[in-house]
């Protein structure tokens, strides 16, 4: 999947280890539900900590934060009524 970052990059996930695609599924879901970006926050936190299937927190990394940052503003947009 190809995700298009609000700086105009792009992130392909393929390029993603397991763990880190996993997360950002978890995310994906969650951004569709959340009702405050606090609330999406710590589901982020949730989600980097546990990991893969509990195994263990995921690092951040430049490329996670990329997506976290455009899955943000999707919800922040979706909130406003945008």
């Amino acid at each position: 999947m190809i995700i298009q970052c609000k700086n105009g990059e792009k992130v392909d996930t393929a390029r993603l280890s397991p763990a880190q695609r996993h997360v950002i599924q978890k995310l994906m879901a969650w951004q569709s539900l959340a009702d405050s970006l606090v609330f999406f926050r710590e589901k982020v936190t949730a989600a980097l900590a546990a990991g893969w299937n509990d195994t263990g927190p995921v690092a951040r990394t430049r490329t996670l934060d990329l997506v976290i940052e455009a899955l943000e503003y999707e919800l922040n947009r979706r909130l406003k009524g945008c």
